[in-house]
């Protein structure tokens, strides 16, 4: 089931991995279960990748560069040079959770993202890791990036700040899994209404709208680190 709508028979509903039992409780282990096959995916495409590379790049090389090195120009033209020791995170989260969001499309599949746990734990992670590159950058001083630009203003800032920051996993948690599960739950509703000519425009829709929210994260994950990276004024 999909937010109560009927859903297409699951692979891993055939491979028995929709639920495990631990400790007697039964656990929904669906997202797991695809976040493997994600990880399978870009495993079995980098050694791929990385066993052809040649100095005239062949078709899957080409792609891989044109994406890599496009989002790596952008990182670096946004935040300057130091952009390109934090990029190797940033593009792994975007392929990631691309990979991710588009196994919603692919028949038989769900998309881990449309699950609030990988989301969540993807959200814990960008926090912790912008906010420990802001803590390696400048030490104790770091602090001052939630104090605002006047000591007086402290008392009011620091609170705000700290809610603010606290808020942002959150925020990228419900913002990734309100997209995806609201896009699965369409198409399902338009397939059982009209199932070829009502489906196949509403897909390509989604193919770009699964694109375009992993782009967002990769955004928001640049803002955050940023932010951590420049002088507190």
């Amino acid at each position: 089931m999909a937010g109560g709508l009927p859903h297409p028979v699951l692979w891993s509903s055939l491979a028995g991995m929709d639920y495990i039992t631990i400790n007697g409780t039964q656990t929904e282990f669906k997202h797991v279960f695809y976040t493997w096959i994600a990880m399978a995916i870009l495993f079995s495409l980098a050694f791929l990748v990385r066993g052809q590379l040649k100095m005239v790049p062949g078709k899957i090389q080409n792609v891989f560069e044109v994406i890599i090195g496009g989002l790596e120009n952008f990182v670096v033209s946004n935040i300057g040079e130091d952009g390109r020791k934090i990029f190797h995170v940033l593009i792994a989260l975007f392929l990631f959770i691309l990979t991710n969001n588009l196994l919603g499309l692919v028949p038989g599949c769900d998309a881990p993202t449309a699950n609030v746990n990988t989301n969540a734990a993807l959200a814990l992670f960008t926090f912790l890791y912008y906010n420990w590159i802001g803590i390696q950058r400048w030490g104790a001083g770091y602090i001052k990036h939630f104090c605002g630009p006047f000591w007086w203003l402290i008392p009011l800032m620091l609170p705000l700040e700290l809610i603010s920051h606290a808020a942002r996993p959150l925020s990228l948690t419900l913002r990734l899994f309100g997209n995806i599960r609201g896009e699965e739950i369409v198409l399902i509703l338009f397939f059982l209404l009209a199932p070829i000519f009502g489906t196949i425009p509403i897909y390509f829709l989604f193919l770009l709208a699964k694109c375009l929210q992993a782009f967002i994260w990769f955004m928001l994950g640049m803002i955050y680190l940023k932010g951590s990276l420049e002088h507190a004024h």
